[in-house]
């Protein structure tokens, strides 16, 4: 079975749906409000979970009633809760979203305990990096644990993956500890300089990276699919033809589930094709989580259309 360690944040996400955004000092009704999991590292040992990967998620929560919830779920979704530690002292991580009627969201994130994810948790987990296939990491704990953990990964000779997310300048050190990243194609112009617009745009960002160190790239152009590239092929993947409702978390379930079928051993053209149809899926759901699909589910998908 694959063996995937997914390093990163656990938030929950508390969406109020309301006509208009308040002005500063105003108060206005909402309409709909919802409570989902969230957090991109959590979202991502989902979706890799949900493939019937071998997951353990590295994490910090805090002692409260959300870390508790989160820490459920994840025993729901048979992820190794091992290496996840809870801080008494800070709350666990929560995002506030408000929704127009237009579909505009305003969204204000309290990191709480993943801004405490250390050094020495990574170190802790040593022993779940050593049986790895892959490790999967984002943006939303410190950098500086994710420096460690990606030069942790070279020494121990595993495949380390980065989903720079959120978008962010990262320390050049970085890239030749990365097996793969996985930008989007604004997380690919503050990384480049280059702004992606198509697949030739997407190559020249493909290229820089590759420059830089990095062994293999994957920057995600949303319903246009994937270019993948490394020294020695690339292409496009389209993504399946659907109608989306909401695309929370799509680039979380590409990457969880890039990450099960790499770590299966599959070659770089099915496994981002698997990435593409999964997020395809994903968007015609509400919710982070909750809109990763089932490897069920993948396998009786056949009926969408490749644009």
């Amino acid at each position: 079975m694959a063996k995937v360690v997914v390093i990163g944040s656990s938030n929950t996400d508390m969406v109020v749906k309301t006509k208009q955004f308040p002005l500063p000092g105003e108060t206005v009704f909402g309409t709909d409000f919802f409570m989902f999991p969230g957090g991109k590292g959590a979202n991502q040992a989902v979706a890799s979970a949900r493939m019937k990967g071998d997951v353990t998620f590295i994490c910090k929560l805090g002692n409260d009633v959300f870390g508790q919830q989160a820490l459920q779920g994840f025993n729901n979704e048979n992820i190794n809760t091992k290496y996840i530690t809870i801080d008494p002292n800070y709350a666990s991580g929560i995002a506030m979203i408000l929704v127009n009627a237009q579909g505009e969201n305003e969204i204000v994130v309290a990191s709480g305990a993943n801004a405490l994810l250390s050094i020495d948790d990574i170190t802790f987990a040593e022993n779940a990096l050593k049986v790895s296939d892959i490790v999967l990491m984002q943006l939303e704990t410190p950098i500086d644990t994710i420096v460690f953990a990606a030069k942790k990964c070279v020494n121990l000779g595993k495949k380390a993956i980065l989903n720079p997310a959120p978008a962010q300048k990262l320390p050049e050190e970085i890239f030749d500890s990365l097996y793969l990243i996985t930008p989007n194609e604004t997380e690919a112009q503050i990384l480049t300089g280059i702004r992606v617009t198509d697949v030739s745009t997407a190559d020249q960002a493909a290229t820089i990276l590759l420059k830089n160190g990095v062994q293999n790239v994957i920057i995600t152009l949303g319903s246009a699919g994937a270019y993948f590239k490394n020294k020695e092929q690339s292409f496009l993947t389209p993504s399946p033809k659907v109608n989306a409702v909401d695309t929370t978390a799509a680039g979380d379930v590409f990457n969880g589930v890039l990450a099960v079928e790499l770590a299966n051993g599959e070659n770089w053209q099915d496994a981002v094709q698997q990435a593409c149809k999964a997020a395809s899926i994903s968007v015609t759901r509400m919710g982070a989580q909750t809109s990763a699909p089932f490897l069920s589910e993948m396998n009786c998908n056949e009926q969408q259309t490749v644009l």
